[in-house]
Parts: structure tokens; sequence; C-alpha cells
């Protein structure tokens, strides 16, 4: 595991599987009243493509946890009030089900962790140079989703 964790940060980049529970309660505070959780599974089907049967993800893995790490200093940045922030990201082969990213966000009120829980994940999925290979019940080749990788921004 490629990881960077202090006091209230945990960012990681794994190959072994990830664990919601396991998040949601490493954040959890006595200081927080809310605790928000985003599992991303992997899904069944993507874009025109049937009876995915697994994922396999691949990274630039030097720059997964420095981004990770920016990502959650600018949701501090934007929500000082956070208790707090996990991001985990999977590598390897997935199977259907399997979470392949984790988000846990800590806040006093529910309203901060919702909305920072919701940022971390879409700049997750923007800024990460993570990209994914799909099986499926007709071939397997890239993630047709893919863009370009993209600086956490203010």
């Amino acid at each position: 595991m490629d990881a960077a964790r202090s006091e209230d940060d945990w960012v990681a980049l794994s190959g072994e599987p990830l664990s919601g529970d396991a998040a949601s309660a490493w954040v959890a505070r006595p200081d927080c009243g809310a605790v928000v959780l985003f599992t991303g599974l992997v899904r069944d089907h993507a874009e025109g493509r049937a009876g995915v049967s697994k994922l396999e993800y691949e990274a630039y893995t030097e720059q997964v946890v420095p981004r990770l790490a920016a990502l959650v200093a600018e949701a501090r940045r934007q929500w000082p009030m956070l208790g707090r922030v996990a991001c985990w990201h999977r590598v390897g082969e997935l199977a259907v089900g399997d979470p392949a990213v984790v988000v846990a966000v800590s806040a006093p009120h529910r309203g901060e962790a919702f909305d920072a829980a919701r940022w971390c994940i879409d700049t997750l999925k923007a800024t990460l140079p993570i990209w994914k290979r799909e099986t499926w019940a007709g071939g397997e080749d890239w993630g047709s989703g893919a863009q370009d990788v993209a600086e956490v921004s203010r």
C-alpha cells in the first residue's frame, strides 16, 4: 500500500481490498456528529458493454498519494470544520461488487460532511492518474469513460 496518514487525514492507493466499514470507523470523532461514506463498487456493465465481469485498475503510483493529499488539503480549505478525511483507491484486478474507491468524511454537521464527501469523490475522479481495463462478455479494453487528468483546483 502506498499511503500517507496523519492524525486526521488518510490517503492511500492499495492492492488490497478496501473496507468502507474501516473508513467510517476511522473518520468518526467525538466532536463530529456526521460521517458520510461513499463506496464505489465495480458494476456489471459499462457504457455499451454488458456483462462486465472484472476491472483492472492501473495507476501512476508515484503521483496518486500526493494528488490525494492535495485534494484533502483543498477540501479542508473549503470546509475548515472537517474532522477526519479518508480517500482510498484500489489497484489491481477487481470482481463485480468489489469496492474500487472509498471516501469517508466526518464533520460536526451533515451539510458540510455531504458537500465535502461529494467534492472529494468528484475531484478524485477528475485528478487521479488511474485507469481501468474492463473485461466484458464481448471482450476487454480500457474503460470508455477516460478523461484527461486535471490538477486539483480551488
